[in-house]
């Protein structure tokens, strides 16, 4: 007798409150990720516990503050709790779908128990960013796999690791879009989170993976097929494609930098001045690294990003909402566990 096919979705975290403290814990177990700040573990520790946590985690909450739902909580999580609900609907009974946190809560341990009680034979493992980035999926799947190691017996085991390309979350982002009339806007930014330089150089075995050599921002080959950098822009150029948005029309750029090094660029802020400067007024922005609607699109685009755009001469800067619980995202989700299933996992 078969037991459930088991799915667990991962997002990135959210504090469990706008509290200073829980700001603090959230920030803390984030940025002490070896593989977010990718730095010898001393000196990290200093960086982290003795500057960037102290001095951040206030202003951070009331960032959050400012985005807390008084009854749904954190956008991050209420909207995961929608798209899990969903795909679990679409799915059937034969599925059991579970949501994590890589920081915080639901914690991906607690939802591998839920899993591993629930007996079930197998489970497909989505991290929820489409692009790859060792900061992200890869930390999520190092994580399962520290959990997971000490189990006696495990289910059979399918990652999707990447998903830059799927058409369905493609048209999803495009008829979010659509009700905005991308036409009526001077410009159209794809802004994406941002990543350190020297993170995208190990994509390549050699460990010297160059951008410029390798055509990222053109094309997707076998040499930058992992290249965070080259994901992004196939994704900007799908949409683009998807609302017949012009590559004269529209500019991809990376957000939410920390420290002083080099980090992929160009960097949203100078795009937003060097467009006010060329005279832009009315600029929509796509944030395609995200799959639910949270502090990055909420705050920073909407909020930071709409101060800077008027400082600088600009008039308005309008967000497209992220994919959230359109329907063609939950058949994109469903998409992705049914081909695991019939093509990695055989029962």
């Amino acid at each position: 007798m078969k037991g459930k096919k088991g799915v667990l979705l991962v997002n990135l975290g959210t504090p469990d409150s706008p509290k200073v403290s829980d700001v603090r814990k959230y920030l803390d177990e984030f940025l002490m990720d070896g593989r977010v700040i990718d730095i010898g573990t001393f000196q990290r520790n200093l960086l982290v516990r003795g500057i960037i946590v102290p001095f951040r985690s206030p202003k951070t909450a009331k960032i959050y503050q400012e985005i807390w739902d008084k009854e749904k909580g954190s956008p991050l999580m209420y909207i995961s709790d929608g798209q899990t609900a969903l795909l679990q609907q679409a799915l059937g009974d034969a599925y059991h779908v579970e949501l994590a946190m890589r920081y915080q809560n639901p914690s991906i341990a607690r939802a591998l128990e839920k899993l591993r009680q629930a007996m079930v034979d197998s489970i497909v493992i989505i991290p929820l960013f489409p692009q790859y980035a060792s900061a992200t999926t890869g930390s999520v799947i190092e994580k399962v796999m520290q959990i997971m190691r000490k189990w006696p017996t495990f289910p059979q085991i399918s990652i999707v690791n990447q998903f830059y390309d799927n058409p369905l979350m493609i048209e999803a982002f495009a008829d979010i879009a659509r009700k905005q009339e991308p036409d009526s806007f001077d410009h159209v930014l794809f802004s994406f989170h941002g990543l350190p330089v020297r993170q995208l150089k190990t994509v390549e075995p050699t460990g010297a993976h160059a951008c410029e050599e390798a055509q990222c921002r053109h094309t997707i080959t076998d040499t930058n097929k992992f290249c965070y950098n080259a994901q992004c822009h196939a994704t900007a150029r799908l949409i683009a494609r998807g609302l017949a948005i012009q590559p004269t029309h529209y500019t991809v750029c990376f957000q939410s930098r920390l420290g002083k090094e080099p980090w992929v660029q160009p960097y949203t802020s100078d795009v937003l001045k060097s467009l006010a400067a060329k005279g832009v007024k009315r600029l929509l922005v796509f944030s395609p690294a995200f799959v639910a609607d949270c502090i990055e699109t909420l705050y920073e685009i909407t909020v930071e990003y709409g101060v800077e755009f008027r400082h600088a001469g600009g008039e308005e800067v309008t967000l497209v909402p992220s994919l959230n619980n359109h329907p063609k995202w939950i058949e994109a989700l469903k998409g992705m566990v049914m081909d695991r299933y019939e093509n990695s996992i055989r029962h």
